[in-house]
């Protein structure tokens, strides 16, 4: 049976009451269970062991990210998880960054102990979709994938497969939420079921 790591990455701060956010854990959640999959979940601001998430992770087939978009990128916490799980899985997650003074053909980014496992990143944000996808508009048509890039990188890092990423938009000047529901089962269907 494959596993599903989820992380809720929400925190409730301005007008962000960590609802959509947590719908979406549910939805997630029950969706892959009746797909087969094993899911355990860390709701990272209710506190966490860094030592225990490094052993969820290194169990784990995907993590799956949920979040909402905050400046242009994750929630604080969420950044602070990685840096302190990650950090604490180093022999576990990853080796090294993989450079070799002996070999000049292993490059830096290729010691990730994570091969085979998958991440995706599931994002609510109050950005309409066309501000990702005209090329006139504030993210000059650059798409979610570039926004998140860094995030990306951080998991490819530890060799893992980065997964379409699911962004709900408007959530909070037109919120859509059995549509956000809906497209995110497809979404999971899609990449997962």
């Amino acid at each position: 049976m494959k596993k599903v790591l989820i992380l809720n990455g929400s925190k409730k701060f301005g007008n962000d009451n960590t609802r959509l956010n947590a719908t979406l854990c549910e939805v997630a959640s029950q969706q892959l269970e009746s797909f087969g999959y094993a899911v355990s979940h860390t709701h990272i601001d209710k506190g966490y062991n860094p030592q225990e998430e490094v052993q969820k992770i290194a169990q784990s087939d995907i993590l799956i990210y949920q979040m909402p978009a905050w400046w242009m990128g994750e929630p604080w916490i969420v950044k602070k998880y990685i840096d302190e799980v990650y950090l604490t899985g180093a022999g576990i997650l990853f080796k090294n960054d993989g450079r070799s003074r002996k070999d000049e053909g292993e490059k830096y980014g290729s010691g990730g102990l994570c091969q085979g496992k998958k991440v995706m990143f599931s994002t609510t944000w109050n950005a309409p979709l066309g501000a990702f996808s005209q090329k006139e508009a504030f993210f000059e048509g650059k798409g979610i994938e570039a926004v998140l890039w860094h995030l990306h990188k951080a998991h490819q890092f530890l060799g893992m497969q980065i997964l379409p990423t699911f962004m709900c938009n408007d959530v909070i000047k037109n919120p859509q939420i059995e549509s956000y529901i809906t497209a995110y089962k497809e979404h999971l269907k899609k990449y997962l079921g």
